[in-house]
């Protein structure tokens, strides 16, 4: 099964409020990054990683024309370079991620990205349950109700009905 590790955009507490912005990258190897290298970088904007590919590579190849070595055998080392780049494009978007002082917060086991998101948000929520609450306080406007302060008409209790009763019994103080 893959792993998956999930990133936060910030290095402070994780709230619910962010919880879209959240990341999952799969770990292990990645064909497209294999094939399409400096491409998947793009695609992934990944710009430093993509700076160091290219200029590795072009020094790579350079060095290897420069000791002589045959076309063939330069085309196999950038065969392998792209194998390399196969089985560390999600290492490379992790290290991009904690540049960015994006901050993991948990490794899922998980079959798909959307098995790993409904594993790792049920596991994350019953952490979160204790820390924050999710029913946000309601500004009603004012300061709660007191009694007997001068000047403040909510302080004064509602008046009494018609019958001067409330409630079960029919007179104040009767019997029961």
């Amino acid at each position: 099964m893959p792993v998956y590790t999930v990133h936060a955009p910030f290095p402070g507490g994780a709230d619910l409020r962010a919880t879209d912005k959240f990341v999952f990258v799969r770990d292990g190897f990645h064909f497209w990054a294999m094939v399409f290298g400096p491409f998947w970088l793009l695609w992934n904007r990944l710009w430093l990683a993509l700076i160091g590919w290219v200029l590795f590579t072009a020094a790579f190849s350079a060095g290897l024309s420069s000791l002589g070595v045959g076309r063939s055998s330069v085309v196999f080392a950038n065969l392998v370079i792209a194998l390399l780049m196969g089985f560390e494009a999600s290492s490379l978007r992790r290290w991009t991620l904690s540049r960015g002082k994006w901050r993991q917060l948990d490794v899922v086991v998980a079959d798909n990205g959307d098995t790993a998101e409904r594993r790792f948000f049920e596991r994350w929520s019953q952490k979160q349950h204790g820390i924050v609450n999710d029913q946000w306080a309601i500004d009603r406007g004012g300061p709660p109700p007191t009694r007997n302060t001068q000047g403040q008409s909510f302080s004064n209790p509602p008046p009494i009905p018609a019958g001067g009763i409330i409630g079960l019994f029919p007179e104040p103080g009767g019997s029961r």
